[in-house]
């Protein structure tokens, strides 16, 4: 008996810290949201407010009522009300956007998500198509399942980079935090990548200062490297050298291949974007989407360029950190 006592006071304790956990959660989502955000109670009266929605707001306290202009359209902010009832009370969610935010807002989710259905259904409809084959008699099923195999393996790089993009928009991925030296990391790259790029006959080449450091962390810096060097491996084609040279605040990638058409240029590092002449291609059409953000979040700068006599520059420029 003592024993079931204290079991129910140790399920007791551990009940009391998830609640406080979840708390805690909800708190900080709150106060670190990018919004002006404010939390109402059944009265209109302030539970909670974001940090942004604390400094750039007039007039607002916990306890009470928000000036009624920001509940009406004024003040230069949109308002969007989103009731909800928890245990039994009636709540409301008030974002405060500039005017033409929240439709600019709607605009790019609804053209995001019809961009992701389009690239999603490619491999979708290719795998269904392999699999119907395989049941066909005198079909060689090994043969078939490497090749959905390969379908299904587009399919996650697509989703982790949708992913992985979604988090450095929503700043939860952190990408400047010290100086590393670039060389070292950019070598086992393309290292790793080696066995890939020669199956497309790309030769991967790294160069430059071995002291030369870039505002990122190791990861990212990875990541650029790799989406950088995917993006030659799978357009430059066959015969091409992809390099990339490091020195001190910029990364530069080149390659002698295939090449791009200077009105293309300035949409490369649109998301899903690809050329006329590689829209057949396996690739996500998020790689240099990726590069762009990480770059842009290290508050540094890229361009696209045309490689002199053939191919394509790729320059990521780093201010002081």
């Amino acid at each position: 008996m003592r024993w079931f006592f204290a079991r129910g006071r140790e399920e007791h304790g551990e009940d009391t810290e998830a609640l406080r956990l979840q708390a805690e959660r909800a708190r900080m989502l709150v106060e670190e949201s990018r919004e002006m955000l404010l939390v109402l109670d059944a009265e209109n009266r302030v539970i909670a407010a974001s940090r942004r929605a604390r400094e750039g707001l007039d007039g607002i306290a916990e306890g009470l009522p928000p000036p009624a202009e920001l509940l009406e359209g004024g003040g230069g902010h949109e308002p969007l009300l989103v009731p909800y009832h928890v245990d039994g009370r009636r709540e409301t969610l008030l974002y405060l956007s500039p005017p033409g935010e929240l439709a600019a807002y709607e605009e790019l989710r609804a053209g995001f998500t019809a961009a992701v259905s389009h690239e999603l259904r490619t491999p979708l409809a290719r795998l269904l198509a392999l699999l119907e084959t395989a049941a066909l008699p005198g079909e060689d099923p090994v043969a078939l399942a490497d090749q959905a195999r390969g379908e299904v393996e587009q399919i996650r790089e697509l989703i982790d980079d949708i992913l992985f993009l979604s988090e450095l928009e929503t700043g939860r991925a952190v990408v400047a935090l010290g100086d590393t030296r670039a060389l070292p990391f950019v070598r086992e790259v393309l290292a790793r990548l080696g066995e890939t790029a020669a199956r497309a006959g790309v030769s991967l080449q790294a160069e430059g200062d071995p002291d030369a450091t870039l505002p990122l962390r190791p990861r990212m810096l990875r990541v650029l490297t790799e989406n950088l060097a995917q993006n030659a491996i799978r357009y430059a084609g066959p015969g091409s050298t992809f390099t990339v040279t490091v020195a001190a605040g910029e990364l530069r990638a080149v390659d002698n291949g295939a090449g791009v058409a200077e009105e293309d240029l300035p949409r490369l590092f649109e998301r899903f974007y690809r050329a006329d002449r590689v829209r057949g291609s396996r690739g996500t059409g998020l790689g240099l989407a990726v590069v762009k953000h990480i770059v842009a979040a290290a508050n540094g700068t890229v361009e696209a360029s045309q490689t002199p006599g053939h191919g394509l520059t790729i320059t990521c420029r780093f201010g002081p950190t």
